[in-house]
């Protein structure tokens, strides 16, 4: 099985370190033919409009965008899960998403950089794991074909921090900053069942 991470921008090295420790083949994503034969795909966390201006200008674009409507099995953290939003809540003038999950998202929707914060969610199937949120979106309306699978309550209202719909999963704190593998041990599983 050969899953690729989307290296544009971002946390590639530590999503790539924790499929490795799962014993998971992993392919950098850099250019259109890296797509080609890959039983999924992360989308990292970093700078949702730089990775989405790294998109445009490194021509995988249009091809991930065809090949999310094809079905690959994407997931998504934090500017990733932005980049897979069906709409981005105060997003700038120039932000576009693939519109891959039926969710809408807002920015920094947990605070700026300075509001960082570490948390232990209860995620469906897994119990305890560790949240990571920096700078985090987040998933303030999902449609009724969204499965929520973690949520978390920041004092506001309690909102999905983890979701799936059918192939595509967001994500919105850091999976991938923890020495707990069992987020993408999750997505890895959901591969083999396909």
């Amino acid at each position: 099985m050969r899953v690729g991470v989307l290296a544009l921008q971002g946390d590639v090295r530590e999503h790539t370190a924790s499929l490795t420790a799962l014993g998971v083949e992993t392919v950098p994503v850099r250019r259109p033919e890296h797509l080609e034969n890959l039983a999924g795909l992360i989308m990292p966390g970093g700078e949702s409009t730089a990775i989405a201006h790294l998109l445009t200008t490194s021509g995988v674009r249009e091809p991930l965008a065809r090949a999310l409507e094809a079905g690959l099995s994407v997931l998504g953290t934090c500017a990733g899960l932005i980049l897979l939003s069906r709409e981005v809540l105060d997003g700038r003038s120039d932000q576009w998403s693939f519109a891959a999950l039926d969710v809408a998202v807002r920015r920094n929707g947990y605070g700026r950089q300075l509001a960082s914060f570490e948390t232990t969610l209860e995620v469906v199937g897994l119990g305890a794991v560790p949240g990571v949120f920096i700078r985090a979106p987040k998933i303030e309306s999902w449609g009724s074909d969204v499965e929520v699978l973690a949520t978390h309550d920041h004092g506001d209202g309690v909102f999905p921090v983890l979701v799936r719909e059918g192939a595509v999963w967001g994500c919105a704190f850091h999976p991938e900053l923890t020495a707990d593998t069992r987020i993408h041990e999750l997505f890895v599983s959901s591969l083999v069942d396909r």
